[in-house]
Protein backbone atom coordinates (compact mmCIF):
# COMPACT_ATOMS: atom_id res chain seq x y z
CA UNK A 1 0.00 0.00 0.00
CA UNK A 2 2.72 2.47 0.66
CA UNK A 3 6.60 2.76 0.28
CA UNK A 4 8.00 3.06 3.71
CA UNK A 5 11.03 5.27 4.58
CA UNK A 6 13.87 2.11 5.38
CA UNK A 7 15.65 3.26 9.03
CA UNK A 8 19.60 3.48 9.18
CA UNK A 9 21.95 2.02 12.26
CA UNK A 10 21.43 4.02 15.03
CA UNK A 11 17.46 3.95 14.60
CA UNK A 12 16.47 2.12 18.11
CA UNK A 13 14.22 0.18 15.50
CA UNK A 14 16.78 -1.90 14.67
CA UNK A 15 18.72 -2.22 18.06
CA UNK A 16 16.12 -4.39 19.97
CA UNK A 17 14.55 -7.65 19.42
CA UNK A 18 10.88 -7.33 17.81
CA UNK A 19 7.84 -8.93 19.39
CA UNK A 20 6.15 -11.84 18.25
CA UNK A 21 3.02 -10.93 16.25
CA UNK A 22 0.10 -11.54 18.48
CA UNK A 23 -3.67 -12.95 17.49
CA UNK A 24 -4.69 -9.56 18.35
CA UNK A 25 -1.98 -7.99 15.95
CA UNK A 26 -2.92 -10.57 12.69
CA UNK A 27 -5.45 -8.40 11.29
CA UNK A 28 -2.99 -5.44 10.74
CA UNK A 29 -0.24 -7.82 9.34
CA UNK A 30 -1.21 -8.10 5.32
CA UNK A 31 -0.80 -4.25 5.32
CA UNK A 32 2.22 -4.23 6.82
CA UNK A 33 3.43 -7.50 4.37
CA UNK A 34 2.00 -5.37 1.41
CA UNK A 35 4.14 -2.26 2.71
CA UNK A 36 7.14 -4.07 3.01
CA UNK A 37 6.78 -5.36 -0.50
CA UNK A 38 6.22 -2.21 -1.82
CA UNK A 39 8.97 -1.19 -0.17
CA UNK A 40 11.40 -3.73 -0.75
CA UNK A 41 10.57 -3.41 -4.94
CA UNK A 42 11.41 0.40 -4.77
CA UNK A 43 14.66 -0.36 -3.09
CA UNK A 44 15.68 -3.45 -5.35
CA UNK A 45 16.53 -5.81 -2.39
CA UNK A 46 16.04 -9.17 -1.98
CA UNK A 47 14.91 -8.99 2.00
CA UNK A 48 13.05 -6.73 4.19
CA UNK A 49 12.36 -7.26 7.74
CA UNK A 50 9.52 -5.32 9.56
CA UNK A 51 11.79 -3.15 12.33
CA UNK A 52 14.04 -2.46 8.54
CA UNK A 53 10.57 0.09 8.14
CA UNK A 54 10.37 1.03 11.88
CA UNK A 55 7.89 -1.24 12.69
CA UNK A 56 8.86 -4.22 15.69
CA UNK A 57 7.31 -7.32 14.85
CA UNK A 58 8.75 -10.85 13.93
CA UNK A 59 7.62 -10.44 9.98
CA UNK A 60 10.23 -10.69 7.67
CA UNK A 61 10.01 -10.51 3.49
CA UNK A 62 12.39 -12.21 1.03
CA UNK A 63 12.48 -13.78 -2.19
CA UNK A 64 13.09 -13.00 -6.31
CA UNK A 65 12.62 -14.69 -9.57
CA UNK A 66 15.84 -12.76 -11.27
CA UNK A 67 17.91 -10.06 -9.12
CA UNK A 68 20.20 -7.54 -10.57
CA UNK A 69 22.13 -7.16 -7.91
CA UNK A 70 22.31 -11.08 -7.29
CA UNK A 71 22.70 -12.00 -11.19
CA UNK A 72 24.47 -15.29 -10.38
CA UNK A 73 21.79 -16.45 -7.84
CA UNK A 74 19.17 -18.89 -7.95
CA UNK A 75 15.87 -17.66 -7.55
CA UNK A 76 14.73 -18.16 -3.65
CA UNK A 77 10.72 -18.19 -3.49
CA UNK A 78 8.63 -14.75 -2.37
CA UNK A 79 8.19 -15.65 1.25
CA UNK A 80 6.67 -13.81 4.07
CA UNK A 81 7.49 -15.76 7.38
CA UNK A 82 5.66 -14.15 10.70
CA UNK A 83 6.98 -15.27 13.82
CA UNK A 84 10.17 -16.96 12.38
CA UNK A 85 12.17 -19.82 13.55
CA UNK A 86 15.53 -21.26 12.54
CA UNK A 87 18.17 -23.46 13.18
CA UNK A 88 21.46 -23.98 11.14
CA UNK A 89 21.99 -28.01 10.25
CA UNK A 90 25.33 -28.48 10.75
CA UNK A 91 28.61 -26.84 11.83
CA UNK A 92 29.50 -25.98 8.11
CA UNK A 93 30.12 -22.18 7.65
CA UNK A 94 30.32 -20.29 4.27
CA UNK A 95 31.45 -16.53 4.51
CA UNK A 96 30.38 -13.89 1.85
CA UNK A 97 30.15 -10.51 1.71
CA UNK A 98 26.73 -8.62 3.06
CA UNK A 99 25.02 -5.62 2.95
CA UNK A 100 21.60 -3.99 4.19
CA UNK A 101 19.38 -1.51 3.03
CA UNK A 102 19.46 0.16 6.50
CA UNK A 103 23.92 -0.05 5.94
CA UNK A 104 23.84 1.89 2.63
CA UNK A 105 27.26 1.85 1.28
CA UNK A 106 29.16 -0.48 3.10
CA UNK A 107 30.15 -4.47 3.09
CA UNK A 108 30.99 -6.67 5.54
CA UNK A 109 32.31 -10.43 4.96
CA UNK A 110 30.42 -12.18 7.25
CA UNK A 111 30.09 -16.13 8.25
CA UNK A 112 26.97 -17.63 7.88
CA UNK A 113 24.94 -20.98 8.62
CA UNK A 114 25.73 -22.95 5.01
CA UNK A 115 22.65 -25.24 5.84
CA UNK A 116 19.43 -24.53 7.93
CA UNK A 117 15.88 -25.48 8.23
CA UNK A 118 13.39 -22.11 9.09
CA UNK A 119 9.81 -22.48 9.77
CA UNK A 120 6.93 -19.28 10.41
CA UNK A 121 3.53 -18.70 9.64
CA UNK A 122 2.60 -17.17 6.33
CA UNK A 123 -0.02 -14.46 5.90
CA UNK A 124 -3.01 -17.66 5.43
CA UNK A 125 -1.64 -18.83 8.42
CA UNK A 126 -0.19 -22.19 7.32
CA UNK A 127 2.73 -23.00 8.58
CA UNK A 128 5.66 -23.58 6.37
CA UNK A 129 8.73 -25.01 6.59
CA UNK A 130 12.02 -25.37 4.81
CA UNK A 131 15.65 -26.58 4.64
CA UNK A 132 17.94 -24.92 2.34
CA UNK A 133 21.32 -24.06 1.91
CA UNK A 134 23.59 -21.29 0.36
CA UNK A 135 22.54 -18.06 -0.89
CA UNK A 136 18.74 -18.66 0.69
CA UNK A 137 20.45 -19.43 3.60
CA UNK A 138 22.66 -16.63 4.00
CA UNK A 139 19.42 -14.12 3.30
CA UNK A 140 17.09 -16.04 5.83
CA UNK A 141 19.47 -15.67 8.70
CA UNK A 142 20.42 -11.70 7.44
CA UNK A 143 16.52 -10.62 7.80
CA UNK A 144 15.81 -13.37 10.96
CA UNK A 145 19.33 -11.41 12.50
CA UNK A 146 17.01 -8.36 12.28
CA UNK A 147 14.61 -9.77 14.24
CA UNK A 148 16.80 -10.22 17.28
CA UNK A 149 17.92 -6.32 17.16
CA UNK A 150 21.22 -7.88 15.14
CA UNK A 151 22.66 -5.87 12.08
CA UNK A 152 25.49 -7.83 9.80
CA UNK A 153 28.45 -5.53 11.23
CA UNK A 154 28.20 -7.53 14.44
CA UNK A 155 29.08 -10.89 12.68
CA UNK A 156 31.89 -9.38 11.16
CA UNK A 157 35.22 -11.17 12.50
CA UNK A 158 37.56 -9.28 10.21
CA UNK A 159 37.20 -5.26 9.67
CA UNK A 160 39.45 -5.35 7.29
CA UNK A 161 37.11 -6.20 5.53
CA UNK A 162 34.40 -4.17 6.60
CA UNK A 163 33.47 -0.80 5.07
CA UNK A 164 32.75 1.69 2.06
CA UNK A 165 32.35 -0.55 -0.78
CA UNK A 166 33.67 2.10 -3.28
CA UNK A 167 37.03 2.00 -0.67
CA UNK A 168 36.86 -1.75 -0.27
CA UNK A 169 36.50 -2.66 -4.48
CA UNK A 170 37.90 0.69 -5.87
CA UNK A 171 37.56 -0.95 -9.37
CA UNK A 172 33.65 -1.00 -9.95
CA UNK A 173 34.23 -3.96 -11.80
CA UNK A 174 34.96 -5.90 -8.50
CA UNK A 175 31.88 -4.63 -6.72
CA UNK A 176 30.11 -7.85 -4.90
CA UNK A 177 26.38 -7.04 -4.76
CA UNK A 178 25.30 -7.27 -1.97
CA UNK A 179 22.08 -4.34 -0.56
Amino acid sequence: MAVRPIVRMGHPALCAPAEPVSEAEWPCVPELVRDLEDTLLKAEGVGLAAPQIGIGWRVVLFGFEASARYPDAPPIPRTVLINPVWSPLGEDLEEGWEGCLSIPGMRGWVPRAQHLHYAGWNLQREWIERTVSGFHARVVQHECDHLEGILYPARVRDFSRFGFIEELFPDPEQRPACD
